[in-house]
Parts: C-alpha cells; sequence; structure tokens
C-alpha cells in the first residue's frame, strides 16, 4: 500500500511540475488566435472603409462638396471601365451622329455603347471626342475671370447603380414604399442605363464659390457664363427649368451635355431640349 501511495504521489508531482509549462503554452495558442482573429478584422475594416469612402465620393458628385478647380491635361487616354447592359425591354433612340444620343429613362444607353475615355486631372473621365470642346469651354470661363469646377463626368454602372439605390433607400427612411421611392429617385438620379453621365458626354459644372449641386448655382457667376457661351462650344444645359416632363429629370442648372455646335446653336437659340430638337 505504501508502495502505492509513493507511485500516486510521484505522478501528481510530475503533473505539478509540467503545470506551468503546459499553462505557458496554452496562454500561447490562445495569444496566437487572437492576433490572427484580430488581423482578420482589420483586413475587413479596411475593406468596408474602402467601400465607405468610394460610396461617399460618389455622393459628393451628385450632392454637397465637390473636388477642387483642375486643368484638363494633355491627352492621356485610358480604357473605358466595361458597361453591364441596358434596361431590359426598351429599344435605344439613336441621332444620326454620336454626339446626339438620346439617353433618357424612355431610351437607354445602347449596349454597344463603349465610349474612349480620357482622364482629366481630378480623376474624373470624359469621351476624348468632345474633351478639345471642353477644354476651350473651361479655358474660355476662366480667361473670363470666373472659376468652374467640373464635379461629375463619366460614371460607370456600377458607380449609377450605388447613387440610384443610396438615394431609394434615403427616400424609404423618409416614408416612402419602394415602388414610391424608385419613381421619385429616377427624378433626381437616373436610373443605371439610362444616365447621360454613362456616355461620358455629360458634365456636372459648379462655381466654386457654391460648391452645392441645388437651384442656387443658377444665381452663380459660373452658370451665369455658361448659360451665356456654353453653346459656342458644343454644349447645352441638359435639363432645363420647365421640361422635366419631356426630360424626365428635374431642373439642373449644372449638368452640360456636349451636342456639337450645330445643334447646340439651335438648341440654345429656340430655347429648346434635346428631345424637342430631335423630335423636330
Amino acid at each position: 500500500m505504501k508502495k502505492q501511495n509513493r507511485a500516486a504521489m510521484r505522478r501528481r508531482q510530475r503533473t505539478h511540475s509540467r503545470s506551468p509549462w503546459s499553462c505557458l503554452l496554452s496562454m500561447a495558442a490562445l495569444l496566437l488566435v487572437g492576433v490572427l482573429c484580430a488581423a482578420a478584422l482589420s483586413a475587413g475594416e479596411e475593406n468596408t472603409a474602402d467601400e465607405d469612402e468610394h460610396a461617399r465620393q460618389l455622393a459628393s458628385q451628385v450632392a454637397g462638396s465637390v473636388m477642387p478647380p483642375e486643368e484638363l491635361p494633355p491627352n492621356a487616354l485610358l480604357p473605358p471601365p466595361a458597361q453591364k447592359g441596358t434596361v431590359a425591354g426598351r429599344e435605344p433612340k439613336t441621332a444620326d451622329g454620336w454626339e446626339l444620343l438620346l439617353v433618357n429613362r424612355w431610351n437607354p444607353i445602347p449596349e454597344d455603347c463603349s465610349p474612349s475615355l480620357i482622364q482629366l486631372k481630378n480623376g474624373l473621365y470624359v469621351d476624348e471626342r468632345c474633351y478639345p470642346a471642353l477644354q476651350r469651354m473651361m479655358d474660355a470661363c476662366r480667361g473670363a475671370g470666373l472659376s468652374p469646377v467640373i464635379c461629375s463626368a463619366y460614371r460607370a454602372w456600377e458607380d449609377q447603380e450605388l447613387l440610384f439605390q443610396s438615394k431609394v433607400s434615403q427616400l424609404e427612411d423618409q416614408g416612402y414604399l419602394l415602388e414610391d421611392a424608385e419613381a421619385e429617385a429616377g427624378t433626381v438620379i437616373a436610373l443605371p442605363g439610362t444616365s447621360e453621365h454613362q456616355t461620358g458626354l455629360a458634365v456636372d459644372i459648379v462655381d466654386l464659390n457654391n460648391q452645392k449641386l441645388d437651384r442656387s448655382q443658377e444665381d452663380t457667376a459660373v452658370q451665369g457664363w455658361l448659360l451665356a457661351h456654353s453653346w459656342e462650344y458644343g454644349f447645352i444645359l441638359r435639363y432645363p427649368s420647365g421640361k422635366s416632363e419631356i426630360t424626365g429629370i428635374i431642373y439642373e442648372p449644372w449638368h452640360y451635355r456636349y451636342v456639337g455646335e450645330a445643334a447646340a446653336k439651335e438648341i440654345h437659340s429656340r430655347e429648346i431640349c434635346l428631345e424637342e430638337y430631335l423630335e423636330g
């Protein structure tokens, strides 16, 4: 019996002698797992932060602060981001010239529309074919002592969809039903596939001294100059006041579209919109 007791005591002693090392190993293993989990969580937070920042930058293109003034650089052509189809069940309406492509809620972007884009200094893109005219117009406006800012230009399908869904969610939070929210959002932000920004022919231009995309923009010196002279460079105010039922978009005193000098001159002199010009 005494031998058995002594053997049991020796086993307990060996067990106790190993326990500090066992504890240290266990703690090290737990610490390693914790570090790995923290790293994974941090990576996930960084990805989410990148997505949130992209969404904020897009939102600033349609409401709020905009980027600083830019100068259009020498040609630096880049491949255009891929488009993602068109609105199902609708046939696009086209005109003879590329610059007269009609895009609105009833006439979606054709599937073969793939503009060759040129990057502006502030990172935005436009169709390279309207770039020279845009360069001349911006230079002339600045030459008049003004400070125009291009705050939005080409948008990829994904970006337009993000903006549209963000507006829908905002309206739903205000109490709109989903169907009503989508209809109301479509009067402010075009449904993906029906936005002129996806063609690369449209730019939003604001005054450096008033960088809000609202009706107050019409009272700025920049908009006064553009209304008087943009047609000379082939651009028109695309969504003028009193034409919303025809264009499907609210009055936007900042949204300019390239249509070519001949069309712009007639549209300006007759005080009509692009839809009326094409129908006439």
